[in-house]
């Protein structure tokens, strides 16, 4: 035997004996060792064939365009205190606008300025005299800086979505935009579906404020508030029944840290009560703003709230300079590991709400698994008597090709931790049809070549030269429609495009290689006068 067709056969058995052990985790669950299945994994089955959930997620972006506005107002107001500006007040306006009232005209001049300087997204309109010295700037978000926002908070939410996803621990999700404003996401194998809802339309929008301990709650439920505060209610649980009440506290307006601060949270256990708790670490930036909040309110209030309710206000007893703080509330271990899980991933921009919510129950995908095999083997059957009945023994070998392909197709799903989904299996069945084409024009071009009279050697030799560009050709064209497909393609599109783009490799592998060494394994083995083809 020719040292060629031993390092062939060597490759060729490597990649066999690959091929067995990445998917024996697939049909054998049991009784492997840990290593094994942590290395290669069973092969990942997609919503409609294991079921799962199907969610389609709005983004409510006009809420992302007021949340600017509201933080522009913010900052206006702390720039034209820190540049001494008299003026009277800084509010919303219908739209996208921003009014600021001053004195006179030398401070409406250097509002002007500043807001040049400072905040050039937004554009200066006519200004109205209010009488009495008094002059209202009027400023405004330009509508490519609103479709800019509502753009980015899509975009933002995605993220943030796909974070929350992968910790949530589901395997091999699908989340992308669909149309302006629209999420979709599938989740596969999902046990818990109303727990995946929640953890994912959370807005998780975390901040701290200063209570007002001399406003009277029960004034504030009545509608009397304070200036510059606002009613909210305080998460809590009583320890004994477990029932949850809220109870009103007064805050104010100003909020004084948010959680886009945070670099982690994590779900620990206080040793006193034996209940879980969130800890937050703040980042370096984080951490300075903790540390002078802090040192300034010794002795008062923080309300720390979540989602607009409050789940603790502790009393600052000390500055606290470490960078860190923590969320209390009688949480469950389930609601606690879920906080901490949003709060990492980080808060949505703006709002999502459910638009369409669809669970696959997984009685439909083993249904669907099992039409699929049907279909497969059945195609299976009908290409090799096919190829038996028209090429012999050729046929044989082009058979004996398409089940090391198809071996070689679910090999790829594993090590590429792909997914296999119900259009995947179409693309299986189509990449065999595909991969008989291939052998059909080997083997008709070794008829031609032996009809011309020239030996069995020669014959081959010949026939998979001639063939090798027309095989590669027709391959490569459907493989580059294939990647098109994936990269471009969404669900079941996707699905179809990895097992055609995988197939279509093992195609052109088996077909020009795997063939080629069989043939040449026998002729070289023995002097063969007629080929069976």
């Amino acid at each position: 035997m020719s040292k060629s067709i031993k390092f062939r056969a060597l490759a060729i058995l490597f990649c066999l004996v690959l091929a067995f052990v990445s998917l024996t985790p697939t049909f054998i669950r049991n009784g492997l060792p840990s290593w094994w299945t942590k290395t290669f994994s069973p092969i990942h089955l997609g919503l409609d064939l294991q079921g799962g959930m199907n969610l389609v997620l709005g983004v409510e972006v006009d809420k992302a365009v007021d949340s600017r506005l509201d933080s522009f107002v913010d900052s206006i107001n702390s720039t034209l205190r820190d540049k001494k500006v008299i003026f009277k007040k800084v509010e919303r306006a219908p739209g996208h606008k921003i009014d600021i009232t001053v004195y006179d005209q030398t401070a409406a001049s250097q509002v002007d300025g500043i807001m040049s300087d400072n905040f050039p997204n937004l554009v200066s309109l006519s200004p109205t005299n209010l009488g009495g010295g008094l002059i209202q700037k009027h400023y405004e978000l330009s509508a490519k800086q609103v479709a800019h926002i509502k753009d980015f908070a899509v975009k933002q939410a995605l993220e943030t979505l796909r974070n929350r996803v992968d910790q949530f621990g589901v395997t091999e999700p699908t989340l992308v935009r669909q149309g302006k404003t629209d999420i979709l996401i599938q989740l596969p194998g999902i046990k818990n579906p109303q727990r995946a809802v929640t953890l994912l339309g959370q807005t998780a929008r975390l901040e701290f404020k200063m209570v007002d301990d001399d406003a009277n709650p029960e004034d504030a439920v009545q509608g009397k508030l304070p200036a510059g505060t606002q009613l909210l209610y305080e998460r809590r649980v009583n320890t004994t029944t477990n029932v949850v009440s809220h109870v009103p506290i007064v805050v104010y307006d100003k909020t004084v840290m948010t959680g886009d601060l945070i670099s982690d949270a994590q779900v620990r256990i206080d040793s006193r009560y034996n209940e879980p708790y969130v800890a937050i670490d703040f980042n370096s930036v984080g951490a300075k703003r903790f540390d002078q909040i802090t040192g300034a309110n010794v002795g008062k209030r923080m309300a720390i709230i979540l989602d607009g309710t409050v789940y603790s206000a502790p009393v600052i007893r000390e500055r606290i300079s470490g960078g860190s703080a923590q969320i209390s509330g009688s949480f469950t271990p389930q609601e606690a590991t879920d906080l901490a899980i949003v709060l990492r991933a980080g808060s949505l921009p703006a709002p999502v709400k459910v638009l369409e919510n669809t669970t696959v129950g997984p009685s439909l995908g083993r249904d669907s698994i099992h039409q699929g095999i049907i279909a497969v083997i059945l195609a299976a059957i009908l290409v090799v008597v096919a190829m038996v009945l028209y090429y012999n023994l050729a046929g044989i070998v082009a058979d004996a090709a398409l089940g090391i392909n198809f071996l070689f197709i679910l090999a790829i799903l594993v090590l590429f931790k792909a997914t296999l989904t119900l259009p995947g299996i179409a693309g299986i069945a189509l990449t065999l049809g595909m991969a008989v084409d291939a052998n059909v024009l080997i083997n008709e071009r070794i008829r031609e070549e032996l009809r011309l009279g020239k030996t069995p050697k020669a014959a081959l030799d010949a026939g998979y030269a001639k063939a090798f560009w027309t095989v590669m050709d027709s391959n490569l064209t459907t493989l580059l429609a294939g990647l098109i497909l994936f990269q471009f393609g969404t669900g079941p599109v996707k699905g179809f495009a990895v097992t055609l783009s995988a197939g279509i490799i093992t195609t052109l592998f088996t077909a020009l290689y795997v063939t080629r060494l069989i043939y040449d394994f026998f002729l070289d083995r023995r002097q063969i006068k007629r080929l069976s083809i």
